[in-house]
């Protein structure tokens, strides 16, 4: 029950410090989409987007490399500070160099946000190191306050700039620079990493360590970059930068979804890697696999029946086209759910070539449903291409797995259940009638405590046996 226990606790200090940000940052959507225009909101979202495809070609991935090398160390003060002092100077080295390259490049980039594309994938990129480094050192704690502090000052300064001084879609591209260099700041202090980074402890057999397993980990971003982002580009190219605003307000819901996956992922992988080696990893697996599967299929059809309310209220109505866009991309998040759950087998065994083959495949197929899709169906298709790839992903991975390491095992009912379900739930979206929507909102209820009752009897059971 250890490892149980373990798992939830490091769930649990890592949602406090998440999830109260993330959702201030999604009811702030009226804020947003009622300030700036469709085109704002689209250029912002476009840049963003482009941000997040150069960190992992910048610094090669080295921070997954650190968190997963850490674990392992965690009572060895000399290997943390080789690890971390070789790690955070090639990360320091390589910024410099992407800096050169930006200045010699801009000239011929016709933007005017073009130079947050040289600080903000900065920003991002000392964040993401100094938080890697503290969920290696198994310090959660840091790691959810600095998560929390990053999207609170995030939060207080797109305000600021956007209410008060009115800057626009700079004010939001700045706002989240500067929340993200407080928290590596607060991150670096706390740590105390100063103590840990030395020029003297750089060592080149931990470098080429640390590259063995981050860069095949290189294609894998770009891919996941492709699923998350391109369907951005590929809208603004296609459709205009207007509609690429709608497509992303749309996904929003379906982003948040995914933080309530990623919060719980960071302690699942690391509890995964923990546990790798044990005799009975196998039961423990696929005991957590059920159960966490069964809780976030509830979850994505309960969302599904809740948008009809909460759509109109969230967003500005001049995004109202993309309301039918939401129930394929929170379905299509569920099997990226059903991915991250599968893929931290990959990262306990070290097998990152695993992880990048079957994410290439997945984004090629992203790319071409796109592609072929979006002069028929418009928007539709971005939505439409995610689903096909994280689903034939998932099928791969699935298959994967069972032929390499061992048998994983899903609940059959439950894929039977879901599928019902939907075809319920799914109509009454579209057809959108007051009673019809809370006729499916109360289907989603009673699924939910469905395939969700053993576990709900057993946080009871806790509960009771706690306070009495």
């Amino acid at each position: 029950m250890s490892r149980e226990k373990n798992l939830a606790k490091n769930t649990i200090i890592i949602t406090i410090g998440k999830i109260c940000t993330q959702l201030i940052t999604f009811f702030l959507l009226p804020l947003y989409t009622g300030i700036l225009s469709t085109e704002e909101y689209g250029t912002v979202d476009l840049l963003n987007t482009l941000v997040s495809l150069l960190l992992p070609i910048v610094t090669f991935q080295v921070e997954q490399a650190l968190f997963r090398e850490l674990i392992e160390v965690r009572d060895n003060e000399e290997s943390k500070k080789k690890i971390i002092s070789s790690g955070v100077i090639t990360v320091i080295f390589q910024c410099i160099i992407y800096l050169i390259i930006f200045a010699l490049i801009s000239p011929f980039i016709n933007n005017n946000y073009k130079f947050f594309l040289a600080t903000n994938v900065i920003a991002y990129i000392f964040l993401s190191l100094f938080q890697q480094i503290a969920r290696g050192l198994g310090d959660n704690k840091r790691y959810a306050i600095g998560s929390f502090i990053s999207a609170l000052f995030t939060i207080l300064f797109n305000v600021l700039f956007l209410v008060v001084i009115k800057l626009g879609a700079y004010g939001m591209l700045l706002g989240t620079m500067s929340g993200q260099l407080i928290a590596s700041i607060y991150l670096f202090i706390s740590l105390k990493l100063y103590s840990y980074i030395k020029v003297n402890e750089y060592k080149k057999d931990i470098i080429k360590k640390l590259w063995k397993y981050s860069i095949p980990l290189i294609p894998n971003a770009i891919s996941w970059w492709i699923f998350n982002a391109s369907d951005r580009v590929i809208a603004t190219m296609f459709l205009g930068v207007d509609r690429n605003g709608i497509l992303a307000a749309s996904l929003k819901f379906s982003s948040v979804f995914i933080t309530f996956y990623n919060i719980f992922n960071m302690s699942w992988t690391e509890s995964i890697s923990v546990a790798i080696n044990d005799e009975d990893v196998d039961d423990y697996f696929n005991k957590m696999f059920n159960i966490i599967l069964n809780l976030f299929t509830a979850m994505s059809i309960g969302m599904i029946s809740c948008m009809p309310f909460v759509f109109p209220i969230m967003i500005n109505e001049k995004f109202g086209s993309g309301y039918g866009l939401v129930p394929i991309s929170i379905i299509a998040s569920l099997f990226n759910v059903v991915v991250g759950l599968l893929s931290v087998i990959y990262v306990a065994k070290k097998n990152t070539k695993a992880i990048a083959n079957t994410s290439i495949v997945s984004a090629i197929i992203n790319i071409v449903v796109h592609l072929s899709l979006i002069k028929f169906v418009g928007l539709y298709a971005a939505v439409i291409s995610t689903f096909a790839s994280f689903f034939i992903m998932s099928i791969y991975r699935l298959i994967d797995i069972n032929k390499k390491y061992f048998k994983i095992k899903i609940n059959k009912f439950l894929i039977i259940k879901t599928i019902i379900t939907l075809i319920i739930v799914i109509p009454l979206y579209y057809i959108n009638n007051i009673y019809l929507n809370i006729i499916s909102l109360i289907i989603a209820i009673i699924f939910a405590w469905n395939i969700n009752k053993k576990s709900i009897d057993i946080i009871f059971s806790f509960m009771k046996k706690k306070l009495t």
